[in-house]
């Protein structure tokens, strides 16, 4: 019989390369963050399984938990069921067998580079850091191709040739370009990032299930376009905040990203004036009313401004930008018209 310290000491040397042993035994699941995901401790397809890949407070690595059976364990269950092993001393064998592999650990990189958890604010902070500006790239191809053509002062926008994307079904990973948006706080922190992977020729976006996604701390922050004053407007998607900023390119904006979260937006401590841009569906009514209702009772003065299409980059594409421009001073405040459209106009 194995003594249980020693059981102990297999499982803890095998957390240490927990992801080398999911790739090895559980090779239907990917890693998603901090945790390798598969279906069952059996590898079968899916997402049920959780393992995690690094310490924690909730516990070490190597600990997995069955969201659909309750099941859990170690990785020493993982090269048992996975195998179909029965007696202990074969998967102790086999985890020893493992741990003496070559491969058992990837190989070092030849610069020590400090590992943070994907879709972190950390790992966000280093994909802006990796990326450059959009003037002369496939952001602006493709911006453009959605008339968006006020591009100055976009520099929460950033190009990234080669941008990871992991596919939701399980897929092999690939990089494909991408327009990366900075999202930052009130005092201008960096705290996440939006990528909207793209075609290779900039013309639309990349076909993928998902060309959209967001990665660090979200709620309360923003893509933010200008300094804001006592005026500015808040809306969901980056490409319908930027059409908005094409009538009104002096006007301060913000995305949110989301309805969701657009409705938790934080306000600037000088905000007197908002505008609540709205996508013109039910999600985008529950975020207009929830801001509503928060500016309200924050005392600031809370304005919709309402596409006549679905949303304000569908108006600006079929209408033109003067059509555009005419809808748009119709909803604002007589002296935001004068103070913005004229300075847009000049």
């Amino acid at each position: 019989m194995i003594p249980r310290h020693a059981a102990s000491d297999l499982a803890h040397r095998l957390g240490e390369h927990a992801e080398a042993v999911c790739r090895h035994y559980l090779s239907n699941g990917r890693r998603q963050g901090n945790y390798w995901t598969v279906g069952d401790v059996r590898n079968a397809p899916g997402r049920s399984m959780f393992v995690r890949l690094q310490p924690s407070p909730k516990g070490p690595p190597g600990k997995w938990t069955d969201a659909a059976t309750g099941e859990h364990g170690d990785l020493l269950d993982v090269i048992r069921e996975s195998l179909g092993l029965v007696n202990f001393r074969d998967v102790a064998d086999e985890a020893r067998g493992f741990l003496a592999m070559p491969d058992a650990m990837p190989p070092r990189p030849a610069e020590p580079i400090t590992q943070v958890p994907i879709g972190s604010p950390e790992s966000a902070r280093r994909l802006v850091a990796m990326s450059k500006h959009i003037i002369g790239t496939l952001v602006e191809t493709y911006l453009r191709g959605r008339s968006i053509t006020t591009l100055h002062g976009t520099a929460a926008l950033q190009f990234h040739p080669h941008c990871y994307y992991r596919p939701d079904d399980h897929g092999p990973t690939k990089t494909l370009p991408a327009m990366i948006a900075a999202v930052t706080d009130l005092d201008g922190h960096l705290t996440g990032a939006h990528r909207t992977w793209l075609a290779p020729d900039g013309t639309g976006k990349a076909l993928v299930d998902t060309p959209r996604r967001a990665m660090g701390d979200l709620l309360g922050h923003a893509v933010r376009f200008g300094v804001p004053g006592n005026v500015m407007a808040a809306g969901e998607g980056i490409e319908t905040t930027l059409s908005l900023r094409c009538a009104l390119p002096d006007m301060a904006m913000a995305a949110a990203l989301s309805a969701a979260h657009l409705a938790a937006i934080l306000f600037p401590p000088n905000l007197r004036r908002l505008y609540v841009i709205r996508d013109n569906d039910p999600a985008g009514d529950g975020a207009r009313d929830g801001l509503l209702e928060r500016a309200t009772d924050a005392g600031i003065e809370a304005i919709v401004l309402s596409p006549q299409t679905e949303d304000f980059n569908e108006d600006l594409r079929h209408f033109g930008l003067a059509a555009f421009r005419a809808s748009i001073a119709d909803q604002l405040m007589r002296k935001d018209r004068i103070r913005y459209l004229t300075q847009a106009a000049a």
